[in-house]
């Protein structure tokens, strides 16, 4: 491939075989390079493919706006955030990432200290995230020398969930915490039990009621499921089932949505397994 055109120290344009315009991005893939040179592929770290749509006309934006140190952070937070969580985010997240790590190092010099009202909830519900936030914080404070709070740690666990949820709104995101917590609250209020959150049922419990809520978020819940498995399960695990009625009428007073009887089978079950862990164990 050849350079057409230098953006900066670590993205350029070029073109692939296919004649095909497109960004590409690299530590220090542009250093001491030329338009006509040719582009050191094993220095090559993502690939952005050119075309006439939102996402890259804001990406050549965004470069020309933020500093070039905001981008890099940006690319070593996503590739690490990559290795740890095993899959590859949207490419959205090189965009709102790192318009908000410029935002956020802007408002710290600024003294501007936004606190982030999900906290306590991301903690919670999205330690690897979270964990993965406080890891980028370690990186800007090595980038830049400043130390943001743990607050900013949670904003950037919010991107990473909003990039492995194909790239939904962030506003989305946070109505989808909202439901997982209220929720939990019902099954909590309904059994009077303090939840073992270090639980593997607890786990697969919170994993389901995250692809739930996004469903509900997405209108997506139905009323299919089988009758004969749905009358079981409400004889076989009474209170379990009960719980489950309880979250019914929860998503049909502010979604306007009723649970289907698949929906009911799985909560059911998932609940009985946790409580009746908790009980044993109170």
């Amino acid at each position: 491939m050849i350079i057409e055109k230098i953006l900066n120290n670590n993205v350029l344009l070029t073109k692939n075989h296919k004649g095909k315009e497109i960004i590409v991005m690299g530590r220090g893939i542009s250093y001491k390079k030329s338009a006509g040179d040719y582009v050191d592929d094993y220095k090559i770290d993502k690939i952005f493919l050119l075309n006439e749509n939102e996402f890259t006309s804001r990406l050549t934006e965004l470069l020309n706006d933020i500093p070039v140190a905001h981008f890099e952070l940006t690319n070593e937070i996503v590739k690490y955030a990559n290795s740890v969580l095993k899959s590859e985010l949207n490419d959205k997240i090189y965009l709102t990432l790192a318009d908000h790590i410029h935002f956020a190092i802007n408002r710290y010099e600024k003294g501007l200290d936004l606190k982030n009202a999900l906290l306590f909830e991301i903690k919670r519900f999205y330690k690897t995230e979270f964990a993965i936030g406080l890891e980028a914080l370690k990186m800007i404070e090595q980038a830049t020398s400043l130390t943001l709070g743990e607050d900013e740690a949670g904003f950037i666990a919010m991107h990473l969930v909003n990039a492995r949820m194909d790239g939904n709104e962030m506003l989305s995101t946070m109505k989808m915490t909202k439901i997982v917590q209220d929720v939990l609250s019902i099954v909590t209020y309904h059994y009077g039990l303090v939840l073992d959150e270090s639980s593997l049922n607890y786990s697969r419990f919170l994993t389901h009621l995250q692809y739930f809520s996004m469903r509900v978020l997405r209108n997506e819940t139905n009323n299919s499921g089988e009758e004969f498995l749905y009358n079981q399960i409400m004889k076989t695990y009474t209170q379990a089932f009960s719980c489950v009625q309880k979250i019914n009428d929860y998503l049909e007073r502010t979604h306007g949505q009723s649970l289907s009887k698949d929906e009911h089978v799985y909560l059911t079950i998932h609940i009985h397994r946790l409580t009746e862990r908790n009980s044993l164990e109170n």
